[in-house]
């Protein structure tokens, strides 16, 4: 995890999305970049005056090692009691590019359900998550990215994450370590 700001050279042309309007682009080789968020496998990069999130895949084009999904595995059978543990240590590496700050301890998660999937040891989540705004380019994005992740879980057919404005999100809603890591204690 990275908080501080880092130059770089990309090295090679790269998929990224526009922040916050979630509109994909090619950012060219050879373009100077500011790492200004390396968070939850992705990276949030200033070009030009403008942000971009880049995938962990294509780190390489920054300088890095390329990151890789992890699937997450249980001690055991996957039970109802471990595929939400998971889940929720998973929701935990979602980050709005923006904030430095995952969407569980944002508040944005309001449900997660883990239901049986119809044979033993097999599971469905569905999650209700909101945004921080609801025009917010980015929110189909984050929502794919959460539900990619709880699809790692062992044991885990389908996953189903809705985005909804009820009740809307707000600030009350921030875990309070969060708060002081933003500075809004």
């Amino acid at each position: 995890m990275s908080y501080t700001r880092q130059e770089v050279v990309v090295n090679r042309d790269v998929p990224a999305v526009t922040v916050p309007y979630g509109s994909p682009v090619t950012i060219e080789a050879g373009c100077d970049a500011v790492i200004t968020q390396q968070l939850g496998g992705t990276f949030t990069v200033m070009v030009e005056g403008n942000l971009y999130r880049i995938e962990g895949v294509d780190a390489d084009a920054l300088g890095f090692e390329p990151i890789e999904e992890v699937a997450h595995t249980h001690d055991g059978p996957a039970t109802a009691e471990s595929v939400e543990a998971a889940a929720w240590t998973m929701l935990s590496t979602c980050y709005d590019p923006e904030i430095p700050v995952d969407i569980v301890n944002l508040g944005l998660v309001y449900t997660c359900r883990i239901l049986p999937a119809g044979a033993p040891e097999r599971f469905r989540i569905e999650v209700e998550m909101t945004l921080t705004a609801p025009g917010c380019g980015m929110g189909t994005m984050i929502a794919d990215e959460a539900r990619n992740k709880l699809l790692n879980i062992e044991g885990v057919d389908e996953v189903t994450v809705d985005l909804v404005w009820d009740p809307p999100w707000s600030r009350e809603m921030i875990s309070e370590p969060a708060r002081l890591q933003l500075g809004l204690l």
